[in-house]
């Protein structure tokens, strides 16, 4: 057995860790699988703020690999749940405006790993969502790699919310649909006459998906930061304290049974 599993069961053994397991089985017993959201959506905030107070001292991208360690549990406990669609915002377009050489490049690096195992593993369909372009072509061919490697998978659809921005999304949305009318030949007044709310909504990144029903954002802010403008209309939200790589599977499913616990009125 190896170290860290050692590690993992004598914690469980620990009286503190015995509590923890009761409480999660306790969460689980809970849950309504028919009240579980279809699709869930995370903005992974805090690891910098990890970093900062766990590794004084280090480079920012020790935090920044705890949080995609954190997004592999995370996607196997949405697995292990029946979650359909889960989507790991991991880059805004706004993060590409950082030192390049002390930040941004650093976790190019940790999201290009992360994204290549969610696809190694074979279980899941990885679909990068956001503007490729700005991204350095290496990163974008190996984006575009993992969700062909994974376009015939029947499991679980990861989006990866990489150089994502809502405003940038509604603005590809908007060029890709007038680009397209006027291929057509269609007219802007004509265009303007008969578009539709889902004329739009074909042309998002994520066209042809359900729209999330839970958004998830740890690290205390609440606020959604422009994610998933379009789609986020009727979804609900849970804000948790806890930074991104110390959210624990707990903190999921209670995240999850307070959704449950919520009468949903899409707007009405």
């Amino acid at each position: 057995m190896s170290w860290a599993k050692t590690r993992e069961w004598a914690d469980r053994l620990h009286p503190a860790g015995l509590l923890y397991s009761t409480y999660e089985q306790r969460l689980r017993a809970e849950l309504d699988p028919a009240r579980l959201p279809g699709h869930v959506a995370v903005l992974a905030d805090g690891n910098r703020r990890w970093a900062r107070l766990n590794a004084p001292g280090q480079p920012l991208v020790v935090g920044y690999q705890a949080g995609a360690d954190k997004l592999k549990h995370f996607v196997q406990w949405c697995d292990e749940a029946g979650i359909g669609t889960v989507t790991l915002w991991v880059l805004s377009t706004e993060n590409l405006t950082r030192s390049e050489d002390a930040e941004v490049l650093p976790l190019l690096g940790v999201i290009v790993g992360l994204v290549e195992e969610l696809a190694a593993t074979g279980r899941w369909r990885v679909k990068p969502v956001g503007d490729l372009s700005l991204l350095p072509d290496t990163m974008a061919a190996s984006l575009r790699a993992a969700q062909e490697a994974t376009a015939s998978v029947e499991g679980m659809r990861v989006n990866v919310a990489v150089a994502y921005g809502g405003r940038h999304e509604l603005r590809d949305a908007v060029r890709s649909l007038l680009a397209k009318e006027a291929a057509r030949g269609t007219s802007l007044g004509d265009l303007a006459q008969t578009l539709e709310i889902d004329d739009i909504a074909e042309h998002l990144y994520t066209a042809g998906q359900p729209d999330p029903d839970l958004i998830i954002r740890t690290s205390g802010e609440q606020r959604l930061s422009g994610f998933l403008m379009w789609q986020s209309a009727h979804s609900e939200f849970y804000f948790c304290e806890a930074l991104w790589p110390d959210f624990r599977r707990v903190d999921f499913l209670r995240a999850l049974r307070s959704y449950g616990n919520r009468e949903r009125r899409y707007g009405r």
